[in-house]
């Protein structure tokens, strides 16, 4: 039920940016900001992975239950997006530590500098991942996009029970169903028919795929910082769904909510609410992400939030629960 693209600037540095959509109009979604050396496990008891954050980072948290987007201190971005296909395998026969699909995102983030790092780590399929279903009774299925500094990008998806990884600079795009080999074959389809010649046109996560391809292929690497900025934020803004649309018995259509934008080189991350129309941001600088530091956090679906630099307005509190299946 969401968009990601991830655009290099014609300086060659690089921006990524995706949409929110959700059934929930109402889905509660607040910002964080977490240090250096948080103390953490998988969130679901026993056989839980534990870890230590490396690295300090930005991310939008869904119900505080979910790390969905985000960025951390070293420019490595994330995104979670839905897949109804997804597949996490037997925890039982898998035998491998455990960590709930609301941690996996921030796991990344707390671990991994690069993509690179992160699909060598993830090469021997090493963790578990639990599933439940959110807080409006939809499936908790997801699969992630990672992008970096360097311009690199990867794919994780968990398919008959096995992690697989799409990795490579070319993976600049990911929607929904079906999996990300599928929607590269259909992409090609329409690669072949050209863009300026016809492009499907409905919401389906098929057709985002092929609109959001033809477009960050087509758009112009901008040398002007403000410009590229507003080229990722008009590219995820015109692949939105409406408003109000949506369809229960297909969960891969709803309704965008926000969108984010994450500026790798200057540690920036964007967020742009439709509910409450604002764009505002915050700046990794600004924080003190040293070990012991507080996490802070500023909830987004206040109306009365100004757009703009709000780090002024985020609060200390104490990290939220992972969802537990």
């Amino acid at each position: 039920m969401c968009t990601r693209i991830f655009y290099e600037t014609g300086t060659s540095t690089y921006i990524t940016g995706r949409s929110m959509d959700w059934r929930d109009v109402t889905m509660q979604s607040d910002l964080w900001v977490f240090p250096r050396g948080l103390s953490r496990d998988g969130g679901v008891g026993e056989g839980s992975a534990t870890w230590t954050s490396q690295y300090g980072s930005v991310i939008v948290a869904i119900y505080n239950l979910a790390t969905s987007d985000g960025m951390n201190e070293a420019g490595l971005a994330g995104n979670m997006l839905y897949l109804v296909e997804s597949s996490y395998g037997d925890p039982a026969a898998r035998g491998k530590p455990l960590i709930s699909v609301g941690a996996w995102l921030q796991y990344m983030l707390d671990n991994f500098a690069t993509v690179a790092e992160a699909a060598e780590a993830m090469a021997d399929d090493p963790l578990t991942v639990i599933t439940g279903e959110a807080p409006n009774g939809a499936p908790a299925t997801v699969h992630l996009a990672l992008s970096d500094a360097a311009g690199d990008s990867a794919i994780f998806e968990f398919v008959g029970g096995k992690l697989t990884i799409h990795h490579g600079r070319d993976y600049k795009v990911m929607t929904n169903s079906p999996t990300y080999d599928q929607q590269l074959a259909i992409n090609g389809y329409w690669n072949l028919v050209g863009g300026k010649s016809f492009l499907p046109g409905t919401v389906n996560a098929a057709d985002r795929f092929a609109r959001a391809s033809y477009n960050l292929k087509s758009a112009t690497p901008l040398k002007d910082r403000r410009a590229a900025l507003a080229s990722v934020f008009s590219q995820v803004r015109a692949i939105s769904t409406p408003l109000g649309m949506s369809d229960p018995e297909k969960p891969n259509i709803a309704s965008t909510l926000w969108r984010t934008v994450a500026e790798h080189d200057h540690r920036r991350y964007y967020f742009d609410s439709v509910i409450n129309p604002s764009v505002f941001w915050v700046d990794l600088a600004d924080f003190d992400l040293s070990e012991g530091a507080p996490a802070k956090t500023l909830g987004l679906n206040d109306p009365a939030l100004p757009g703009g630099d709000v780090a002024g307005l985020m609060k200390e509190a104490a990290p939220f629960e992972f969802l537990v299946p």
